[in-house]
């Protein structure tokens, strides 16, 4: 059964699109199939692909949410984009700004993006939705539709403020709208153990909630080639395959889907004993 998660914090700057990208691009080298959702205007999901001008695809996640808004047939042949690195992508751009107002008049508004994602996601293994960083119906509608929270955090002074409106957030959809959503992990990025500041804000992220939330084990360090990925519309897996965060990246999503996805599937021994 295909899972989607959100990738998801109310602040901006912490890495949530170069985390999206770069999980979606590992997970097709490891054989997965993936849709990565470009839910936030600014379209940095959608440029991190090469997609730099919104005038060379047909449809994007405006088109799509006002089609389940009105009711309409989606094609999705017209919107989802064949990336060059195995992951397709439905884009976004800053027409995507202009939905929020409108979804404020429309009935269950909250699962408009559950509607689009339940109609395409079981062709696929994987569904990451990247979101805008702010605390409203777009980021709502995202955590309605999923399965599962990943949370990246900066390892920078006030790396997690605000952290209680966005967990207060999960908690509300868990229960008015989504009771199945869980929270896979709190994700440290930008770190840069060769200052105690950034060792001393991962002790505190993991002290504050490792004993209720799972503080993922591999952090994503601060790389330069990672910023530089982005302007050049690909993944670090393609512009930097043997550099750190690349490294980081392929380790993290091991330990978030691939090794975990395998315990699962064990098989049990038969205990030959029993009768």
């Amino acid at each position: 059964m295909s899972e989607v998660i959100t990738i998801a914090n109310q602040k901006g700057g912490v890495g949530k699109t170069m985390t999206a990208v770069s999980m979606s691009s590992c997970l097709a080298l490891h054989g997965k199939k993936v849709l990565l959702v470009d839910f936030d205007h600014q379209g940095h999901a959608t440029k991190g692909y090469g997609y730099l001008d919104r005038n060379k695809y047909p449809l994007s996640m405006t088109d799509a949410v006002q089609a389940v808004i009105n009711g309409e047939d989606i094609d999705f042949e017209k919107l989802i984009l064949h990336t060059a690195e195995s992951v397709d992508l439905i884009p976004a751009n800053i027409t995507l700004a202009g939905i929020a107002p409108v979804l404020q008049n429309v009935m269950c508004r909250e699962t408009v993006l559950k509607r689009l994602i339940d109609g395409i996601k079981e062709e696929y293994d994987y569904v990451l939705i990247d979101t805008n960083p702010t605390l409203g119906d777009l980021q709502i509608n995202a955590l309605a539709a999923s399965d599962s929270i990943i949370i990246p955090v900066q390892s920078e002074p006030y790396a997690v403020d605000g952290m209680s409106d966005l967990l207060r957030s999960i908690s509300q959809t868990k229960r008015n709208l989504n009771p199945a959503l869980c929270i896979k992990g709190i994700l440290i990025t930008m770190t840069d153990y060769r200052t105690n500041l950034s060792k001393k804000i991962a002790k505190d992220v993991r002290y504050s909630f490792g004993s209720h939330i799972k503080v993922f084990d591999q952090t994503i360090p601060r790389c330069i080639a990672a910023a530089e990925s982005t302007g050049v519309g690909q993944s670090i897996f393609v512009y930097d395959p043997k550099g750190a965060a690349t490294t980081a990246y392929d380790s993290l999503t091991k330990e978030v889907f691939i090794d975990a996805n395998k315990e699962k599937e064990r098989p049990r021994h038969k205990d030959t004993n029993v009768r």
